[in-house]
């Protein structure tokens, strides 16, 4: 990856990059109102079966086949990956989570730095569902990002902004966020590289408790989180 690559990789996912990310737990403001996390060991292990055996998992076989099917220029192998992302959702907000951020990212991609397979993505099914992973990957691939390196920065990306939100309602120190940040860097690192080379049918998941969590957010009374 060149210093070009890199950058923009960097600008994309960062916490600047309009996608609303910080507005969104994956469910864990549930999972801190429950009492099943509630410090800084409970979360790692709580993200960490999300990022293997739920939606990080997932999310990094829909980006890789997305990446790919941009690569070669195929829009309607695109639209089907979106909609298996989609569909994929375990609750109504983790559906929002995704497609939200997703279109937001290829909207502000649109007026920046430009993606001409998005732009046949959405000629070619204008009201269909982007989840954010699908979105992410196409722009990476018209860039000529690395899809190893695009993946797990994502994946991490992805991780990151959960501590974040963990550090906001658990509430934990900044310090304990950015050790459990430490912890999982081999986690988001193995689930990326397994997930890039695997089929399409390897998807599915386990992360049940984390699943449950996202529909019972939905009718949280409290909340800081659109997720």
């Amino acid at each position: 990856m060149n210093n070009q690559e890199l950058y923009r990789l960097l600008a994309w996912l960062s916490p600047a990059f309009p996608v609303g990310a910080f507005t969104y737990s994956h469910g864990l403001e549930w999972a801190i109102e429950a009492g099943d996390v509630t410090d800084a060991a409970s979360l790692t292990d709580w993200l960490g079966a999300v990022l293997r055996h739920g939606a990080g998992w997932n999310d990094m076989i829909l980006f890789a086949h997305a990446h790919r099917a941009a690569a070669a220029g195929d829009v309607q192998a695109i639209a089907a990956l979106a909609e298996l992302g989609h569909a994929l959702g375990a609750s109504k907000e983790r559906r929002l989570e995704a497609g939200a951020q997703g279109r937001a990212f290829a909207e502000a991609i649109g007026k920046t730095w430009g993606s001409a397979t998005l732009n046949a993505l959405a000629a070619h099914a204008p009201r269909a569902p982007l989840p954010y992973a699908v979105a992410v990957a196409v722009a990476a691939a018209d860039h000529g990002l690395p899809l190893g390196r695009a993946a797990e920065a994502t994946l991490a990306a992805f991780s990151a902004n959960v501590v974040s939100a963990a550090v906001r309602a658990v509430p934990l120190g900044q310090t304990d966020g950015q050790r459990v940040i430490v912890a999982l860097e081999k986690v988001v690192a193995e689930v990326a590289s397994g997930a890039i080379i695997a089929p399409l049918d390897a998807i599915g998941g386990a992360a049940i408790a984390a699943d449950i969590a996202s529909m019972r957010h939905e009718t949280q009374y409290t909340r800081l989180f659109r997720s």
